[in-house]
């Protein structure tokens, strides 16, 4: 037995107190390799009952399926409803300890490893942990889907092209009540939780706010009891890792699946075909059939997410692709053709490769619409075989919007409309009028942008060659769409009729329906030529061989006073013909036609979608817009990432239900003055920056001090998210520092350490200067000796979700700077202003919910605003523009190569000029730089008084009780969804 030292084994009174030598093996540890399997497995039951707990999965399973089979048996619907009954009970007083999760860990590390048997070490350790979790949490998930199969509920099914879940042991242990005996345990084990967890790689599921809000839903509708499952892809490399080298950001395929996921379980068994190009063809019975084309298979992965202080545990489902084994061509294989053998396979799997594949290729676009159209076939085919089976032998079509709700997040699942229709007609055998009626009531549709390029837009001809049936079904919709406008607006003004069309038609630069092909024929112009000159053309065939009218234009000069040497030269001048426009099918559009919903995330961004982005649609149908203000889960966001916060504001408040209901934390409010909770949040921020500084100098090794301000901005690297105009600012603060001297610059300015993180798209060429640039400007302020700790630059390579819980509880001020009226709400705000940091930042997105609870004088409000805007870029336009010398100045300094030989004229020749893609200051960076450089003098001044800041901060704190998921969640259920909570027995 190859081990250091001999365990001995903890008995149901003794817990173990020898730690595990760090290079152990799990013959060694377990103690038993040489032991008989039957002392093996009283050891085992001894500790953690693992006989009694599969037989009570087994029984479960076995009666909730016999509970759909057997509906006509009474007595043995008594019977299994019994067996339910007895094994929930059984399942529910399960309550681990120390001592069983040690047996538990000592189990899985043996039986089911991912890893080789001759050590366990911290990676093993984690593996071993996460899996007795998944235990724990595969027991509620079970005790809650057969809860709701049992009362057939009505469920909200929420698909995302992201889910950025962060880590998961700590957040599962956390909502488990079981952080204590986890701690305890693995320090039996010789381990420290907090080590452990550092172990687990971030889910490479998601990039952006997008993505954080899908998984903050997610952990919402467990806590609260709504019946509801998360769909999404399975991608096997994510977006990618951002690695900061001399060049700026490089991108390398994510790894977080290469040493497995103990978290998933694999879905052998719900697999569903996926189909792609093809034709269409129609049938004797005269229905439409799709056929040929390529074929692959949707394989289910399914990731338990557990609730809050509840046994309620939902489902994340994530789709994996792959073709079938006899795709493989054997014979091409054998020849010598290896890659052609597997074409078939490689192109299955590459679907869920990476997040957003780079779409400036066909291939490129090719991948992103396949993508997007597996999660939407995969997961209504999983939906439909769930309601049919709770159906029962008699299935209702008109019950389906009364037992399933969809939720698109963004335009990326927009094909779940023509895909439902497909199934519904062509499958079901459906009338297109009861199709289209169940679709609209169960299909709701969130936007979470204004930018035209996130307003999916797709190639109609890509989409006729990769979804044949689809294009039909949406054309009819177009038709539809086409039919109800002209109803509205009628014929009579065809100026205003073909406006309208043009806004809201979902088929673009396409012709309309041969129905209403003469709407809009416009009379042409009247030429002044007599009907005898006509007549006379006519009458004696004038035309020539090559189809000139000579003499006809002969007549119209001569009535024009003009010669036909002057029409003949007027041919030759005619411009090249213009192209016709590519057709393309506006997936936005076909969104909010297709569904009953349409919300925006913030109030500022739900009135823009109404008057500006949608705006017909919301004249024609008022009744579908809402606003659903978006939210972060406190448990992740404060309760688990913050603990020292959060035993503060538990303390203070005298109970810690503000985890459940944020509007508890409001009572803070009238301790803000308190002198003694002020120095205990002060020192609860100091801790964490110290734990940001070492997070630092192991990232980045640059040092920072914990006696300087945190200063953060934490996102997507996008322009309209103005990382420039913050890099600018501190530019023009490190300028002014370099021409006073050491004295002056102590008087003049606060101590610093600014922290970027983001990752800029792959693609984006001025995004990934913007990163470039940040990095110069840190190497040299960094590295400068006259400025010391007053100023430090960070950019925090590949920011996570993870990171962020690091960096947020450290956060003193954040910049949620982005053009005003172009960020629909933005998560990271919400999450800052809950760990009591204080905010600058425009009146943009959340940002207006945010000051508004918080108070006007506890944040930091510059630039123009969202109505502005349009008048702004029109100005720029005109050449009337003056800009600031500030902004000037610092562009000269730039430019004059004090960061390093890099050429950024391209950079900053986005600023300049009035028009031209890439130029003119589209995001108006230019206008707002005074404003901002003057709002950050008073950060400065405010910061000095830390008896005002410390203030500040708490009422952040007791201002964000609005922005819960939970509270997001609650008006979802209510207003869109129309489901009730369901909570266990």
């Amino acid at each position: 037995m190859a081990s250091t030292t001999t365990m001995r084994l903890p008995t149901n009174s003794t817990a173990v107190t020898e730690s595990f030598p760090r290079r152990n093996s799990i013959s060694g540890f377990i103690s038993t390799r040489s032991s008989s399997l039957h002392s093996k497995s009283i050891f085992l039951r001894r500790n953690f009952n693992y006989r009694s707990l599969n037989h009570n999965l087994n029984l479960r399973r076995r009666s909730s399926f016999s509970v759909v089979k057997c509906v006509s048996g009474k007595q043995k619907v008594k019977d299994n409803e019994l067996q339910q009954q007895e094994a929930t009970t059984s399942l529910s007083s399960f309550a681990p300890d120390a001592t069983s999760i040690v047996s538990s860990i000592k189990y899985h590390a043996e039986f089911t490893p991912l890893f080789s048997p001759e050590k366990f070490e911290i990676p093993q350790a984690y593996i071993a942990t996460a899996q007795t979790v998944r235990d724990t949490l595969i027991i509620n998930w079970n005790a809650t889907y057969d809860y709701y199969e049992k009362l057939n509920v009505k469920q909200a099914y929420y698909l995302s092209m992201e889910f950025l879940q962060g880590r998961a042991l700590l957040n599962a242990i956390g909502n488990l009540e079981l952080t204590g005996p986890y701690a305890e345990a693995l320090s039996q084990l010789g381990y420290k939780l907090e080590n452990v967890a550092h172990q687990e790689p971030d889910a490479a599921l998601g990039n952006g706010g997008l993505g954080r809000l899908a998984s903050c839903f997610l952990d919402s509708l467990a806590t609260l009891n709504y019946p509801a499952w998360g769909y999404g892809l399975r991608y096997k490399y994510g977006l990618f890792k951002q690695r900061i080298t001399k060049d700026g950001q490089e991108e390398v395929a994510e790894d977080w699946l290469e040493k497995g996921n103990p978290w998933e379980i694999i879905r052998n068994d719900v697999s569903y075909p996926i189909r792609f190009y093809g034709k269409v063809v129609s049938g004797s019975d005269g229905k439409k059939h799709w056929v040929g084309g390529e074929d692959i298979k949707a394989v289910a992965h399914d990731v338990p997410i557990p609730g809050y202080k509840t046994k309620s545990t939902i489902n994340l489902r994530l789709w994996s692709t792959k073709a079938a084994s006899e795709d493989f061509d054997l014979n091409a294989f054998n020849s010598g053709r290896h890659t052609e053998a597997s074409e078939a396979l490689a192109n299955a799997e590459k679907i869920c490769y990476i997040l957003y594949p780079g779409d400036e290729s066909i291939e490129g676009k090719t991948l992103r619409l396949k993508q997007q159209y597996t999660l939407c076939s995969a997961s209504l085919q999983d939906i439909i075989s769930r309601f049919e089976r709770r159906s029962g032998a008699s299935v209702n079509w008109e019950e389906f919007p009364e037992k399933v709700a969809v939720q698109m997040n963004d335009t990326h699942p927009t094909l779940c409309i023509p895909e439902l229709m497909r199934i519904l007609i062509d499958i079901k055998g459906l009338s297109w009028n009861d199709a289209w009626n169940i679709t609209q009531r169960t299909v709701a549709y969130t936007n979470h942008t204004v930018l035209p390029e996130a307003l999916e837009k797709w190639s109609m001809d890509l989409m006729e060659k990769l979804l044949p049936r689809h294009v039909e079904i949406i054309e009819m919709i177009d038709e539809e769409l086409v039919r109800t406008i002209v109803a509205e607006y009628g014929t009579a003004d065809s100026d205003l009729l073909e406006k309208k069309l043009k806004e809201m038609r979902i088929l673009e630069n396409v012709e309309l329906p041969a129905e209403f092909a003469d709407i809009l024929v416009k009379p042409k112009e009247a030429v002044d030529i007599s009907s005898e000159v006509l007549q006379i053309s006519k009458e004696e065939g004038e035309e020539d061989a090559d189809g000139n009218h000579d003499e006809v234009e002969e007549a119209i000069a001569e009535k024009d006073g003009t010669d036909k040497s002057s029409i003949d030269d007027k041919k030759e001048e005619l411009p090249e013909p213009v192209p016709e426009p590519p057709k393309l099918v506006r997936m936005a559009n076909l969104s909010v036609v297709g569904g009953h919903v349409v919300n925006g995330v913030a109030e500022i961004h739900s009135e823009i979608v109404k008057d500006d982005v949608f705006n017909a649609f919301y004249k024609l149908w008022p009744e579908k817009f809402q606003n659903k203000t978006n939210g972060v889960t406190p448990r992740r966001w404060i309760r688990f990432c913050n603990p020292d916060l959060s035993k503060i504001i538990t303390q203070w408040i005298g109970t810690e239900d503000w985890v459940l209901n944020t509007e508890k934390l409001a009572e803070l409010r009238k301790f803000a003055d308190n002198e003694d909770l002020q120095k205990q949040w002060r020192e609860a921020k100091r801790n964490n920056k110290v734990k940001v500084a070492a997070f630092i100098k192991e990232r980045t090794g640059y040092s920072v001090s914990p006696d300087a301000m945190f200063d953060i901005q934490v996102k997507r690297i996008h322009e309209y998210k103005r990382q420039l105009l913050n890099i600018f600012g501190i530019v023009y603060r490190y300028k002014k520092m370099k021409e006073m001297s050491a004295a002056e610059r102590k008087e003049s300015f606060v101590p610093r350490v600014c922290i970027f993180g983001g990752k800029a798209f792959a693609t984006y060429v001025q995004a990934k200067r913007i990163v470039k640039f940040i990095t110069d400007v840190g190497a040299t302020v960094n590295h400068d000796p006259e400025i010391g700790d007053l100023l430090k630059v960070i950019f925090v390579p590949d920011y996570n979700v993870s990171v962020a819980e690091i960096l947020i509880p450290a956060s003193e001020l954040s910049q949620h700077i982005s053009t005003a009226g172009m960020e629909a709400s933005g998560t990271s705000n919400m999450k800052f202003a809950m760990n009591g940091c204080l905010q600058i930042g425009t009146l943009d997105g959340a940002n207006v919910e945010i000051r508004e609870e918080v108070g006007e004088d506890n944040f930091f409000l510059f630039g123009a605003k969202a109505h502005e805007i349009a008048g702004l870029r029109k100005e720029r336009s005109e050449g009337k523009f003056v800009p600031d010398p500030r902004f000037e100045e610092v562009k000269k300094f730039v430019r004059s190569g004090v960061f390093g030989p890099y050429n950024y004229d391209e950079l900053i020749g986005s600023l300049e000029g009035n028009e031209g893609f890439g130029r003119a200051d589209y995001f108006l960076v230019g206008k707002d730089f005074p404003s901002y450089l003057e709002c950050q003098e008073e950060v400065d001044e405010a910061y000095r008084d830390q008896k005002k800041w410390t203030k500040m901060s708490i009422l952040n704190t007791a201002g964000s009780s609005k922005f819960s998921s939970d509270r997001t969640i609650h008006e979802y259920a209510r207003e869109i969804w129309n489901i009730e909570p369901v909570k266990l027995p």
